[in-house]
């Protein structure tokens, strides 16, 4: 039996870990690609968005109660449906989420110091790896302080947004707009949108650590998500005020251009501070969540043995955690990955989708969600990452493809030993 990681994390703990997670530096730049696809349509895309995140997110809230362990989706899948999608599940996971790191790091040295933007991006890496080497209290913490600037930075957008200059159009519709012409478009809207929100997961991957799992991760992730779904909505709204949608989907910065364009132009340096630092929050959690991940798959031996072992002292996977830090750091060394990433969404969708199709299998005993829940979640979880980007889907398809072979070679050599 693999000794189990201690159990410190309350409810509280939890909502700000998945905070961190979801209101990261995402919600500073999704709105401008989703706003380009969906045009004056961008709200039904964060409505579908939030549709998709509700489904898979009650799937998995019922699922961590009832497996309260390190892993997520992969020990789901491992229990639910069978060692393969669990697999899949913990590759696709890992894979993407090691890049995510990668990309996030980079986003917050190219706010901090962008002619340093990639020491910074390593620095922060390891600082936050030596954190979590102290154990996930100490790492919530941080997370709260965290959480709490970014609220504030965005609840000032969100004033200046609604309440500044009048110069443009949402609120002075004469009338609603036309049907989107494009479907896709909309769709792949709320895919955008949806990754930019999609960190509840990281509750359940701590599942081992939470007080009470059958009653505290239920809870702690319908407050989270409640909580970044009122914080979207209220962006998107401030932000068509300020912004045309044309102009929405052409901006580089557009939580910065909402406070310029309602009259508060000295408040955006506050919109780049607050990006730094969400992205600073989102590698935490990242960061948390991966090593948890790689520490079920270890202990399962779909990776290395070695990395399951737990610190004996503060209870926490240290190896783990320093593998994935190391691997962020080369990544960081050999590649720029802000634009080589799309996998990681496809690679997250899946996911997901492997939650929804384990909460399937749930008996009412089990604490199965209502059936309409699961099977919404895993058809828009499908249908959302079919409509991602040309290359996106390509690149996840070929991760997906390249854990598959790794998957039955290693099973071949066991069988054989």
């Amino acid at each position: 039996m693999p000794e189990e990681l201690a159990r410190r994390l309350g409810t509280t703990d939890a909502v700000v870990v998945g905070l961190s997670a979801m209101i990261g530096a995402g919600v500073f730049a999704a709105f401008a690609p989703a706003a380009a696809a969906a045009g004056e349509w961008l709200l039904l895309s964060l409505a579908l968005a939030a549709v998709v995140a509700y489904c898979n997110a009650t799937s998995s809230a019922r699922l961590a109660a009832r497996y309260p362990e390190s892993g997520g989706a992969y020990v789901y899948g491992r229990r639910r449906l069978g060692p393969l999608w669990g697999y899949l599940a913990g590759w696709g996971f890992t894979v993407g989420k090691t890049a995510s790191c990668a990309a996030m790091a980079l986003t917050f040295g190219a706010y901090a110091l962008p002619e340093l933007e990639r020491p910074l991006a390593i620095a922060a890496v390891a600082a936050l790896t030596l954190l979590n080497l102290f154990g996930v209290r100490r790492s919530t913490g941080v997370a709260r302080v965290i959480v709490a600037f970014v609220l504030a930075v965005l609840a000032v957008v969100i004033v200046a947004g609604l309440f500044g200059d009048d110069r443009t159009t949402f609120f002075t519709y004469s009338s609603m707009p036309a049907p989107p012409s494009d479907a896709w478009g909309v769709a792949q809207a709320a895919g955008l949108l949806f990754f930019a929100f999609a960190g509840y997961a990281r509750i359940a991957t701590l599942g081992e650590e939470v007080r009470d799992p059958a009653r505290t991760i239920p809870r702690a992730v319908g407050i989270a998500l409640g909580i970044t779904l009122a914080v979207y909505a209220l962006v998107a709204l401030a932000a068509l005020r300020a912004l045309k949608p044309e102009s929405l989907a052409r901006s580089g910065a557009p939580l910065a251009d909402v406070v310029r364009e309602a009259g508060f132009g000295w408040l955006a340096p506050l919109t780049g501070a607050g990006a730094a630092v969400a992205a600073l929050g989102a590698l935490l959690a990242l960061l948390l969540g991966v090593s948890r991940t790689v520490l079920a798959m270890a202990r399962e031996r779909d990776l290395p043995g070695v990395l399951a072992v737990v610190d004996p002292a503060r209870q926490t996977p240290r190896r783990a955690e320093l593998a994935v830090g190391c691997a962020v750091i080369v990544l960081l060394l050999v590649a720029d990955l802000r634009e080589a990433i799309g996998f990681s969404s496809f690679g997250v969708l899946v996911y997901y989708a492997i939650a929804n199709a384990s909460a399937l299998t749930l008996t009412r005993d089990e604490g199965a969600p209502p059936r309409v829940i699961p099977v919404l979640g895993l058809a828009l979880c499908l249908v959302l990452a079919v409509t991602l980007p040309l290359t996106s889907v390509v690149a996840g398809l070929a991760v997906f493809a390249v854990g598959t072979v790794i998957y039955l070679v290693r099973r071949r050599r066991t069988m054989r030993a």
